[in-house]
C-alpha cells in the first residue's frame, strides 16, 4: 500500500473528479493525504483521505487580482499559482519530509503539487480535468481577443514572479512548460479516447478513464413531458440577464425547467417563477442529468463529462476558450448545438431543435456508451499506484517536431524564392505585399501541412 499526496487549486471543476479518485485508492488500502481547502473539506473527508487545509496560503488580493480572477485570466492565475507556491514552500518540505508520499496526484493546474513532486523526486501523476492539451489538440482552442491581449501583456508579469521560483530550489523554464501536456509525465484524463481530441498523438503516459463520477446510475428519461436543466457551471454563473431570458423563453412551454444558479445570484431578482420553472443554487448534477432531456451548459469539461456519461444532450454555451474546445467537440460527435444567438427567441429555438431532432440523442447516447466502457476510477487508482511509467511506442509529437523545423525552413525557403521572383517578373516597387502575404499565409500553409504529416504518421503507428 502506498502513501499518495493529492493537490488541487480551490476549484469545483478541478476538485471534483479527483474526489472518486481518491475514495477509490482509500477503499484499496492506500494513505490519501489531501492538500486542499476549506470549502471542500467535507467532500474530501468523506472520500476517507486525510484532509490537509491550505486556506493560510492563499494571499491577499487586490480588488484589480480578485477581478482577474473572477474572469478567469490566465495572467491572473497564473501569478497567484506561482505566490501560492512561494507561501507554501517551508510547509510542504516539513510536509515530505514527514509524510514522504510515494506518489504525488496533482491537478494540471496546481504548480504547488507539481513542482514539489519535482523538487523532492516523487513520481508525478497529473490530474486532468479538461481535455489534454498539446500542440495537435490545443488547435481546438479559439482565444478571444481579450483572452489573447491578456497573454500576450501578461508575459512581463509572469516571467518576473517566474524567477521567484528559482531561489527555492523550483526550475522553471516558462509557465507553459508548467501547464501544457508533454508525452513524458504520467497523467489521468477524465475522458474517453474517442472524445479526447488528437488522442493518438498521446503517448502511455496518458490513462484515458472516462468521467470521475460516484454514481453508476443508468440515465432514466421516462416522464410525461420533457425536463430542460440550465447551468452555468460554478464560476461565471452570475448571470441574470441569461436566467431570466431562458425563463421568458420556456414559461408557456409544455416542459419542466430546473436552473441552478449558484450562491452569486440572489434568486429572487428573478422575480417570481411560473409554476413549471424551478431555480436552486445547487442541485444533484448528475441525478438532474440522467432525467434531462436537453441541457444549457457553459460547456466545463465536468458539465458535459456528466451530461454525455448521462445520455442527455446539449445547447452549447460557452464562456472562456477551454470550454470553446470542449463545445466544439461535443458539437463534432453530434450530441448538441452551439447557441450562437442567446436572445429569448435564439434559446428556445435551440432548445427545441435538440428536443425535436433525435440524432442529437442518439449521438449523447453513445457518447455515454463509450463513457461506461473506459476503465473508470479504478482504472485510475491502479494507474496512480503503479506510478512511474515507461512509455512504449512512438511518440508522434516528437516526430512531428523534427518534421516542424524542415516545414518552416522549406516554407520560409518558398517563400524567399517567390518573393524574388515576383519582383523580377512584376516589380520590385510592390515586393512588400508578397512579404505581407506570406506572412499570413504561413500558420494556415504550416498548419494543413502539419496536419498531413501528423495523419501520414498515425497511420504508419496502427
Amino acid at each position: 500500500m502506498k502513501k499518495i499526496a493529492f493537490f488541487c487549486i480551490p476549484a469545483h471543476g478541478h476538485t471534483n473528479p479527483m474526489l472518486p479518485v481518491a475514495a477509490e485508492l482509500v477503499g484499496r488500502g492506500n494513505t490519501v493525504r489531501f492538500y486542499s481547502f476549506n470549502e471542500f473539506e467535507s467532500k474530501i473527508k468523506a472520500t476517507g483521505a486525510e484532509f490537509v487545509s491550505c486556506d493560510a496560503f492563499l494571499g491577499e488580493l487586490t480588488q484589480k487580482e480578485e477581478a482577474g480572477l473572477k474572469n478567469v485570466s490566465a495572467t491572473e492565475m497564473t501569478i497567484q499559482d506561482i505566490r501560492i507556491t512561494l507561501n507554501m514552500d517551508a510547509f510542504l518540505d516539513g510536509e515530505f519530509k514527514t509524510f514522504k508520499p510515494d506518489v504525488v496526484y496533482s491537478d494540471s493546474v496546481c504548480f504547488w503539487g507539481k513542482l514539489n513532486a519535482w523538487k523532492h523526486n516523487v513520481p508525478l501523476v497529473v490530474s486532468t480535468s479538461t481535455f489534454a492539451f498539446n500542440q495537435m489538440s490545443s488547435q481546438y482552442m479559439k482565444n478571444s481577443p481579450g483572452e489573447l491581449a491578456d497573454m500576450i501583456f501578461g508575459l512581463p508579469r509572469i516571467s518576473k514572479e517566474l524567477k521567484t521560483l528559482e531561489p527555492y530550489g523550483y526550475k522553471v523554464k516558462n509557465a507553459l512548460s508548467l501547464i501544457q501536456s508533454d508525452n513524458k509525465t504520467d497523467s489521468v484524463v477524465y475522458t474517453s479516447e474517442r472524445f479526447q481530441p488528437y488522442s493518438e498523438s498521446f503517448s502511455n503516459h496518458y490513462a484515458f478513464v472516462g468521467p470521475s463520477v460516484f454514481s453508476k446510475a443508468l440515465p432514466n428519461k421516462q416522464k410525461e413531458r420533457p425536463l430542460i436543466y440550465i447551468s452555468m457551471g460554478t464560476v461565471i454563473n452570475d448571470r441574470p440577464d441569461f436566467y431570466a431570458k431562458c425563463i421568458d423563453a420556456f414559461k408557456d412551454e409544455n416542459a419542466d425547467v430546473i436552473i441552478s444558479c449558484g450562491n452569486a445570484l440572489d434568486i429572487s431578482v428573478l422575480g417570481e417563477l411560473p409554476e413549471n420553472i424551478k431555480v436552486y443554487p445547487y442541485v444533484d448534477q448528475l441525478k438532474v442529468l440522467s432525467e434531462a432531456d436537453a441541457f444549457i451548459t457553459h460547456c466545463g469539461m465536468n458539465s458535459v463529462s456528466e451530461s454525455l456519461y448521462s445520455a442527455t444532450p446539449m445547447i452549447l454555451y460557452p464562456q472562456t476558450a477551454e470550454q470553446k474546445a470542449v463545445a466544439r467537440r461535443t458539437k463534432e460527435i453530434g450530441a448538441g448545438v452551439m447557441l450562437t444567438d442567446d436572445s429569448v427567441r435564439g434559446i428556445h429555438s435551440a432548445v427545441i431543435e435538440i428536443l425535436n431532432n433525435g440524432s442529437y440523442a442518439e449521438g449523447a447516447e453513445m457518447c455515454s456508451k463509450d463513457f461506461r466502457s473506459c476503465c473508470g476510477t479504478a482504472g485510475a487508482a491502479e494507474f496512480i499506484e503503479n506510478a512511474p511509467h515507461e512509455s512504449e511506442g512512438v511518440d508522434i509529437i516528437e516526430k512531428l517536431n523534427m518534421l516542424n523545423g524542415k516545414i518552416q525552413i522549406f516554407y520560409w525557403l518558398a517563400a524567399v524564392a517567390l518573393t524574388v521572383l515576383f519582383g523580377l517578373l512584376i516589380s520590385w516597387k510592390y515586393v512588400w505585399i508578397a512579404g505581407i502575404v506570406a506572412g499570413v499565409l504561413s500558420t494556415p500553409i504550416t498548419k494543413a501541412i502539419q496536419r498531413k504529416k501528423y495523419n501520414s504518421l498515425v497511420n504508419k503507428t496502427r
